[in-house]
């Protein structure tokens, strides 16, 4: 699904997605080339400095590959991947190591991401370190102060743990620390919360998205749970089988779904009343389709009970603008 629509002057995107696809080569015998699973395939996107914005979907649509892709981890097999105005693939090491700087990673599990025999303090210097900030003085400052932001406070009761003195709340708070350290333009933030216990993934968002207002950053926040987004992001990217299959702003896409895929994700969701639990949401049977051999036409089209013969099952549709900025790759709104 294409989202390059034209912007104002004063709108130019922070980052820009050209038809993106990042495959991964299946071989067998180490040697011999079998497939290739195209876990991206066909992304084209526009990021604003400042806004936040969500990438949702099933496990497996393709989320995580797309943020490793833009964190430059992966190389895309073709396409673009345009950071305010410098494209990735003809970065160097030296480029490529100037751009890291400038976007933040969070990983969605805390503890993995951090080194077990480094303490905070330690942690949280290594990008400085890395990044050729050779004054020490200068360094524990910047540690300091972002502790403070991320609500580890006082900051001289953390900075001699280690992550396995940390509960998973405080994990992931230095975790989005550390992703703050070079003060970066834009954060991706990979399903957060998932691995945090529930009274806690409501503070790590509002912390998220503080700071994101804070510091006017360009936030993607990637998840599978649509009952976490609506207080979040401004807009929605709807991810299936790799690609984008609808994206709106938050509150129209949610209220007004257009695309099956995502009025299925939306009908999956738990409902707080019980009385609504006597009925039935329809949703659609089966799995998301292999991504070594998808289907031809629309990649929904074997679940979807809207699916017309002919159309759907043949040829990608292209996208639809069903309501104002609203886009829906779906071949029922020709």
């Amino acid at each position: 699904m294409s989202s390059t629509q034209a912007m104002p002057a004063q709108e130019q995107p922070l980052l820009s997605v050209r038809d993106l696809r990042t495959w991964f080569e299946l071989r067998q015998w180490g040697f011999l080339r079998v497939g290739s699973v195209r876990a991206v395939d066909g992304v084209s996107l526009q990021l604003r400095s400042g806004e936040a914005v969500a990438f949702v979907g099933e496990s497996g649509c393709g989320k995580s590959s797309l943020a490793k892709t833009l964190l430059g981890l992966h190389r895309p097999t073709e396409g673009e991947v345009v950071f305010d105005g410098r494209n990735l693939s003809e970065l160097d090491g030296k480029g490529l190591k100037a751009y890291r700087a400038e976007v933040g990673y969070v990983q969605q599990d805390p503890y993995g991401a951090l080194p077990p025999f480094m303490d905070v303090n330690r942690l949280l210097q290594e990008p400085l370190i890395v990044h050729g900030v050779k004054d020490r003085a200068k360094r524990e400052q910047r540690v300091r102060r972002v502790l403070q932001e991320v609500r580890l406070t006082p900051p001289e009761e953390y900075l001699d743990k280690f992550p396995h003195q940390l509960s998973g709340g405080q994990q992931q708070r230095v975790v989005i620390a550390r992703a703050l350290m070079l003060e970066p333009r834009m954060i991706i933030a990979d399903e957060p919360v998932s691995m945090l216990d529930a009274s806690v993934r409501v503070e790590i968002l509002n912390l998220l998205r503080s700071i994101q207002e804070k510091h006017q950053l360009t936030l993607a926040f990637i998840t599978h749970d649509l009952s976490t987004v609506r207080h979040f992001a401004e807009r929605i990217f709807v991810m299936y089988a790799g690609r984008i299959v609808e994206q709106a702003p938050v509150e129209d896409l949610l209220d007004h779904p257009q695309h099956p895929y995502t009025q299925a994700l939306l009908a999956a969701l738990s409902d707080p009343d019980a009385e609504n639990a006597l009925h039935q949401r329809p949703i659609p049977e089966g799995e998301p389709p292999s991504l070594i051999d998808p289907p031809p036409g629309c990649r929904f089209h074997p679940r979807c009970p809207h699916a017309m013969k002919g159309i759907c099952d043949v040829d990608d549709p292209p996208d639809f603008e069903p309501r104002p900025a609203h886009y829906s790759a779906c071949w029922l709104h020709r």
